[in-house]
């Protein structure tokens, strides 16, 4: 039994970084920037007006001045400003030659083709310089997930097609006679798979591509069939018979059809009987049956490596810091991930911990991390959790 780091490193170990691929910039929104994209253009391209106004060589307090055209976005004003004249100016207009600032409308008495002025002029030019945003060359750099900031700004720089990771294509299992899909009905000794489902969304949210296949049988030909249709996948996931009972068909058998094991059992609760390892070109894990265990390793083992996958850094899911509302228990021996909630007072663990109550994690906001043998702790302590909403 290793402990949960160790295990970490072996599965990064495992996990390939993937080959870059190039889409669309509406496809990238979510994606991950796989290598640096630079601007083909200056923004602005040209001095533009940040405000509506009259661009003016100098602007001197009540000063009288000829209006010798407009200068609107989309619409420039082809001549040079002169001393003595002005041009009126829309926002986001380009600055005609020789104007040297815009003084803003409200600042202006006009009378025809004249205006006039204001005797309370401030010291803002009003003017946005040419390439004050970025100039051609400046790049966004590689390894972010492009939000819809980004996907804004890249389309200012006149990109239309981003190079990014390709996805992860992940194969879901369940395994086990007592299994049924969602919509059927159950046999009186069989249950609901829950667990696929659960993790087939996480990977979407990961960006990873997740395939669900059908359920694998407590039979050999059952999941030999599944790992049929698992070919070409990225990571293959089981849920189930991972264990070592008569029964738990994917310990006992996927060695057999070619499975490399690289370790078995971590040294954490929930989700001890987890297991990893190649499965020819795939990364294959092994994870617990119990619904919740099912989804904490998908927290805590399976989003690190998709994130390693996509290029982004390899590191452990991200703990955050909250203070306890509630006193805890001194832990036991194993990694301890406890779900809690968030209240106005801070952390509360919930009393019920079994591994089998989704009810439970579907109120949970956060897992609360306890390390081996952590002492008891006091409502006030800081402690360190996982988000899972």
């Amino acid at each position: 039994m290793i402990s949960v780091a160790d295990a970490l490193e072996h599965l990064f170990a495992l996990a390939r970084p993937l080959e870059a691929e190039t889409v669309p910039l509406l496809q990238a929104h979510g994606r991950v920037l796989a290598r640096d994209v630079a601007a083909t253009r200056d923004q602005p391209p040209f001095d533009g007006s940040a405000m509506d106004g009259y661009a003016v060589v100098e602007a001197k307090p009540g000063a009288r001045l000829r209006v010798i055209g407009e200068s609107a976005a989309g619409q420039r004003f082809e001549h040079p400003v002169k001393p003595g004249e002005a041009v009126r100016i829309f926002t986001g207009a380009p600055v005609p030659a020789g104007a040297k600032t815009v003084v803003i409308q409200e600042d202006v008495t006009r009378d025809g083709d004249t205006i006039t002025l204001g005797d309370r002029l401030g010291d803002t030019s009003h003017i946005r310089p040419a390439g004050g945003d970025f100039r051609i060359g400046d790049t966004v750099g590689a390894g972010r997930i492009i939000g819809p900031n980004d996907i804004a700004l890249l389309a200012s720089m006149n990109v239309a097609e981003l190079p990014v990771t390709r996805q992860p294509v992940v194969a879901l299992i369940s395994t086990g006679d007592e299994l049924v899909m969602p919509g059927e009905t159950p046999g009186s000794d069989q249950i609901i798979a829950s667990n696929t489902l659960g993790l087939h969304a996480l990977m979407r949210d990961l960006g990873a591509a997740p395939r669900l296949l059908p359920i694998a049988r407590d039979n050999e030909a059952s999941l030999r069939a599944a790992f049929d249709l698992a070919q070409g996948a990225d990571v293959i996931v089981t849920i189930g018979g991972a264990s070592v009972g008569d029964h738990d068909v994917v310990a006992n058998l996927a060695p057999q059809l070619g499975f490399d094991q690289t370790f078995y059992k971590v040294a954490m609760r929930p989700g001890k009987p987890l297991m990893a390892g190649r499965f020819g070109d795939s990364v294959m894990i092994g994870l617990p049956g119990n619904p919740v265990s099912a989804m904490v390793c998908g927290h805590v083992f399976l989003a690190p490596v998709i994130r390693a996958m996509l290029g982004l850094p390899t590191a452990p899911a991200p703990r955050k810091s909250g203070i306890l509302a509630q006193a805890l228990t001194a832990n036991g021996p194993r990694e301890h991930y406890m779900r809690a909630r968030f209240t106005d007072a801070g952390l509360v663990a919930f009393d019920a911990q079994d591994s089998s109550l989704l009810r439970v994690l579907g109120q949970s906001d956060a897992l609360i991390v306890r390390a081996p043998n952590d002492p008891p702790r006091m409502a006030g302590d800081t402690v360190e959790y996982l988000p899972i909403r």
